[in-house]
């Protein structure tokens, strides 16, 4: 929903686990958050959350009172588990809009 929104406790890093009902290919993550510096995205194909290897860390721009739009086109992997790791942010608290992963 675009009403609703995940939010930080204030200390860092911070970290949001999306799993999925099975393996699945992906091509392409996004994020819509708010004031995030630091990003880290992993993945694991375990049954469980655990065995993470990193796909991408990256910098992000800030954009002063609007959300930050960041797609990450990546080599097709497999992942039951997503991973993200907001390692640094622009203020003390951040917030996280929207998760999108492209894939079959």
């Amino acid at each position: 929903s675009s009403k609703t929104f995940w939010t930080t406790t204030g200390m860092f890093p911070q970290e949001l686990i999306i799993g999925f009902p099975k393996c699945v290919k992906i091509s392409k993550v996004g994020i819509q958050c708010y004031l995030v510096r630091t990003l880290r995205i992993e993945k694991s194909t375990s049954k469980d959350p655990v065995d993470f290897e990193q796909c991408i860390e990256k910098d992000l721009q800030h954009r002063e009172g609007q959300l930050q739009m960041e797609e990450f086109p990546l080599p097709e992997f497999q992942a039951t588990y997503l991973r993200f790791i907001i390692k640094s942010a622009f203020d003390h608290f951040v917030s996280v809009h929207r998760v999108m992963a492209e894939g079959t």
